[in-house]
């Protein structure tokens, strides 16, 4: 009853706060993997010309949601009154004072069907981003046509929609009714995309991004990892554009556009191995691309550690059944798997494409293998979930330096108290 009703004020909060601020822009951000890292970018490259408002983390909750845009704490006692209360009046605060940001970047996640068009009951985006159509709590939504349609939903509510043209089967199209809709991308056939020139671990990708209302395709360098990790950066200069920043000013946010911790973050370890850290969640589009930057490596030899991809649903034997058919034996000198799917069902169909398979029980056996197999200069790919997985502990046993670990996932007391539980266990 208390959760209703204070999602009930919150909502009414910011339709008040849009009402009374109509020179605030907001961005929503949503799809199936990459809305963090693409909220990022896009905060990043605005930045160079406005105020940005734009929480960390995951505040993306039909609770959470309004307390980001509107920039107010989550209380510490959430089923206290007192507490909300406290909120409330600092909402009040907020609508009624000078606005202190000039565009409100928002992500908007969902669990189960219905979540996201709920949005659209009190949110006006005055641009949506759509990042991915691919297979997520699949125990809610049952098949990929129902993740579409919520995800593609924000489309349709927001006053414009930019729409990942890579990773959204074209198919989907028939779920959008909004006509001021446009594409991006790493690939012509997008509206707003990049043609990469040249790329190094160290400096990223340097090359052109085009777009509609460029002249001249724009010399940029994004220093990220993967063709995946690309996008969002095009979507950032897509979305400043639409909001009026230079060319300058574009190709200077781009070039400050660094990998989200946990997400295809490059890190050093011993003996000059290449880390791929990309240890903050797993699903079956993220592993694919995650795999494919790996195989792009020119190294004497490569591993992929992959940890059990959480929340499939029905669909999780097959899925991680595909995942291990991606492990390409001629690539990879071994594949190391973590979690119970993945020890059953990633390892056997990597066994049977030929690949050589270590399954361990948890990420500090993981980490401790890897740390005996890897030769000098080689790269390796931790890539899994939190729950029954965290991978990134995996990492802390091959890292180069212990103050590195700073650069990894769920490293606070409370995360760290959970794993030594685990652990334990």
């Amino acid at each position: 009853m208390l959760k209703m009703y204070v999602r009930q004020k919150l909502e009414s909060y910011v339709k008040k706060y849009f009402k009374k601020h109509p020179e605030v822009k907001l961005v929503a951000v949503a799809g199936s993997v990459g809305k963090t890292t693409t909220k990022l970018a896009i905060a990043t490259v605005l930045a160079e010309k406005y105020r940005v408002r734009m929480q960390n983390g995951n505040h993306n909750t039909h609770i959470s949601s309004p307390l980001a845009i509107l920039g107010i704490d989550f209380p510490e006692n959430v089923k206290g009154i007192r507490a909300w209360f406290e909120v409330f009046r600092a909402a009040k605060i907020r609508i009624s004072q000078p606005t202190d940001v000039d565009v409100i970047i928002q992500e908007l996640g969902t669990d189960k069907i219905g979540e996201i068009p709920h949005f659209g009951k009190y949110l006006k985006p005055d641009i949506g981003i759509v990042t991915a159509v691919a297979p997520e709590h699949m125990e809610f939504f049952g098949n990929l046509d129902n993740v579409a349609r919520e995800e593609l939903s924000v489309a349709n509510f927001s006053k414009l929609a930019l729409i990942n043209r890579d990773d959204i089967d074209g198919k989907y199209a028939e779920d959008l009714t909004n006509a001021g809709i446009d594409t991006y991308g790493t690939s012509a056939p997008a509206e707003y995309y990049f043609i990469n020139d040249d790329f190094s671990v160290k400096d990223g990708y340097k090359g052109k991004f085009f777009a509609l209302e460029l002249k001249k395709p724009l010399d940029v360098q994004i220093k990220v990892f993967g063709e995946h990790n690309i996008r969002p950066a095009v979507v950032a200069g897509a979305v400043a554009l639409k909001l009026g920043l230079n060319d300058d000013e574009i190709a200077r946010g781009f070039s400050k556009i660094v990998p989200v911790p946990g997400r295809m973050n490059v890190l050093r370890g011993l003996r000059e191995i290449t880390i791929i850290d990309d240890t903050y969640n797993s699903s079956p589009l993220a592993v694919q691309c995650a795999l494919r930057a790996l195989y792009g490596l020119s190294v004497p030899q490569r591993i992929a550690v992959l940890g059990s991809m959480n929340e499939m649903g029905d669909s999780s034997v097959i899925e991680h059944q595909a995942v291990g058919a991606l492990c390409d034996p001629a690539q990879l000198a071994w594949v190391v798997t973590v979690g119970d799917d993945a020890n059953e069902y990633i390892a056997e169909s990597a066994k049977s494409k030929g690949c050589q398979v270590k399954t361990c029980k948890n990420a500090i056996e993981a980490g401790a293998f890897v740390n005996r197999v890897a030769e000098e200069g080689a790269a390796v790919l931790f890539k899994g979930s939190q729950g029954g997985v965290f991978l990134e502990e995996a990492v802390k046993i091959i890292l180069h330096a212990t103050e590195e670990e700073s650069q990894l996932v769920r490293q606070s007391a409370k995360w760290m108290q959970i794993k030594n539980d685990f652990f334990q266990k």
